[in-house]
């Protein structure tokens, strides 16, 4: 391992010079605009990963291409073949006034780079292809065959990739699935992610009068529709954090003994997560830590809320129309068909027969949850203790990767969730940021993996 150290080590000016170019790719899989953009991205990293001397090729999809580099196989090779998964594709910038710099001209300060994408997910798929790139420059054997695959529609639900995965089954057959798209509580403190919560997202409209009124005219002989919506959503929670849906909560498992015990180890305690977030207090179900309220208890979000006049000073109006976008955020046992079922359900049962309502639903996704006793997990707890030099935690993590349930169920593997995101990266938020450290240390967990796992 010495010479891949060394040289990881010795290459880091270059590495960060090279994740620049790979962050100033606007690759906003969501706005139509910048399908050039994406496109460009995944051709720089086939040119990427064929020069430090993987096998590489663009793979074109109904949506964005997906790369899929592969370390040279031999023949008849008995060693195991691992996946490592990404996406290059990320979050829509907006709003721009909020940014210090713009989104992709990357800004290093300090021990931390700044650029949209710098930690969802460019720096994490790219800290793997550095360690490999140590083992193919030195001449040191990989002791297992790895095929990285990087999408450019994660974060839009990568429509393509189940297609993808079952046309190249074969080729895809693998022991397991390395991901790094999650996050680690601090910089100390590495961290297996064993569960994620899934998803299920729909957007709500109702419909009142044909067109604005004049408030004061029509004011309070027709409803508001806005004033019925928000009416609505208000029902949906208790005060004391708990879904009022019935059905809401079938089917869900406790939390083990173990797993509190593992979630009270978590080191970011609620005084520092309420200033993190510049919330007044922290709110969520009563019974539960904040810890397993944001990563093993299911929600009801409102995303956002639209209706009536928007711009500077007043408009008398009671508006035509209401609009809420909400997710539902679930944990293991909750079936996103079930939960879109009941919540529609209640949904009628409270519209008020004063507006016309419509519902449109969105994507979703089971949530994953890997037993962390498994010998891939075990490997991976032990590479993540050689990179950090600390003992890692297990967690489960509150977002959603919808495609860890595909690979488990088209390619028949599980993925190996080892993040290197920190909880103040602001992904998905303006000013999204990566630790230099962070994609270091990664590099380094990365190269010990392979020899973990295939032993």
């Amino acid at each position: 391992m010495q010479p891949v150290l060394h040289y990881l080590k010795q290459h880091q000016k270059r590495f960060l010079a090279e994740f620049c170019d790979y962050l100033r790719f606007a690759s906003v899989s969501a706005q139509p605009q910048h399908k050039k953009d994406l496109l460009g991205c995944a051709r720089w990293l086939v040119a990427h990963c064929q020069q430090i001397g993987l096998d590489a090729r663009l793979c074109p999809t109904a949506g964005h291409p997906i790369v899929v580099a592969k370390t040279q196989r031999a023949k008849g090779s008995a060693q195991p073949h691992f996946m490592v998964y990404g996406h290059y594709d990320v979050q829509p910038p907006e709003p721009l006034d909020l940014w210090q710099s713009p989104p992709f001209e990357p800004r290093i300060q300090g021990r931390n780079i700044f650029a949209r994408g710098s930690t969802d997910n460019k720096g994490q798929n790219f800290a793997h292809l550095k360690a490999v790139e140590a083992y193919l420059k030195t001449g040191t054997p990989l002791p297992c065959d790895l095929t990285f695959v990087i999408e450019g529609e994660e974060e839009v639900g990568s429509e393509n990739l189940d297609k993808f995965l079952t046309g190249h089954r074969r080729e895809l057959a693998c022991a397991a699935v390395v991901i790094s798209d999650t996050g680690m509580p601090t910089p100390d403190c590495p961290a297996l992610t064993c569960g994620l919560r899934g998803i299920i997202a729909f957007e709500i409209t109702l419909h009142g009068p044909a067109r604005d009124l004049h408030s004061g005219i029509f004011g309070g002989a027709v409803e508001n529709p806005a004033m019925a919506l928000a009416q609505m959503l208000a029902q949906a929670r208790s005060a004391q954090g708990r879904i009022q849906i019935p059905g809401f909560y079938a089917g869900i498992v406790p939390l083990t003994k173990y797993e509190r015990a593992q979630n009270k180890r978590y080191p970011l305690k609620d005084a520092q997560l309420k200033k993190l977030l510049g919330a007044p207090r922290l709110f969520g179900e009563c019974g539960f830590s904040a810890t397993e309220q944001r990563s093993a208890r299911p929600t009801f979000e409102i995303n956002g809320l639209t209706s009536g006049y928007q711009g500077e000073g007043s408009k008398t109006i009671v508006p035509a129309w209401a609009r809420a976008k909400i997710t539902c955020r679930l944990v293991p046992n909750q079936k996103p068909e079930h939960v879109r079922k009941v919540v529609c359900a209640w949904l009628k049962k409270i519209c008020p027969p004063t507006v016309r309502m419509e519902i449109t639903a969105g994507h979703g996704a089971e949530a994953y949850h890997v037993s962390p006793t498994s010998a891939p997990a075990q490997a991976a707890l032990r590479a993540l203790e050689k990179a950090f030099g600390r003992k890692p935690i297990l967690m489960r993590e509150g977002g959603s990767i919808p495609i860890v349930n595909q690979f488990k169920k088209i390619l028949g593997a599980d993925s190996l969730l080892l993040g290197l995101g920190l909880p103040d990266d602001n992904a998905h938020s303006p000013n999204e940021k990566f630790s230099l450290d962070c994609f270091e240390k990664g590099q380094r967990m990365s190269a010990y993996l392979w020899q973990e796992l295939a032993a």
